[in-house]
């Protein structure tokens, strides 16, 4: 780790299983913690959250090294592991809870979100539009415990095979060189 700071990025972009797999993954990346934004009540529970009641996104929130890995470079891997160009679902996952949203934690976040949204619609990477929402990063509350980190420990649960296998095995295909160690 370098003598930088740590920056943060919340993303939510589905279930957060999945991006919270994909991230721990990254080099440069110190932390991932799972959690509920965006939404009106504080402390939510998963079983809220699940509800469509709060407004709450499920989303990870990132503890990274900028002097490692740049923001730019973790939304491009954000955008390579979900589709954002469907409102408020992801696969078989829906509700405003499973929405594509990028919270911003700064006016430099805010402009690389906002640049890379338009390079993409612009290049038409994605076909459709994209509907991620770029917004200011609002209170973030971890989810309960056996949310945080949970491929890694179970990667045997048929969601884990079959929608989070899939992801992990797109980044380290596509971005193999961004894999710690």
């Amino acid at each position: 780790m370098s003598s930088n700071a740590l920056e943060l990025a919340t993303l939510g972009g589905g279930c957060f299983w999945c991006l919270d797999a994909v991230f721990r993954e990254m080099r440069g990346v110190h932390s991932v913690v799972s959690g509920y934004a965006g939404g009106k009540s504080a402390n939510p529970t998963y079983q809220q959250v699940c509800n469509g009641n709060t407004g709450h996104a499920e989303v990870v929130q990132v503890a990274f090294d900028p002097a490692v890995i740049d923001y730019r470079t973790l939304l491009e891997v954000f955008f390579a592991i979900h589709d954002p160009t469907t409102l408020n679902r992801q696969g078989a996952d829906h509700g405003t809870q499973y929405r594509s949203v990028i919270f911003f934690h700064s006016t430099e976040q805010e402009k690389t979100a906002r640049d890379l949204v338009a390079e993409l619609t612009a290049e038409k990477v994605f076909g459709r539009p994209i509907v991620t929402e770029v917004a200011p990063a609002p209170d973030c509350f971890p989810a309960e415990d056996y949310h945080q980190d949970y491929y890694s420990h179970h990667p045997e649960a048929g969601y884990c095979n079959a929608v989070i296998a899939p992801k992990l095995a797109k980044f380290r295909q596509k971005f193999a060189t961004l894999r710690q160690g």
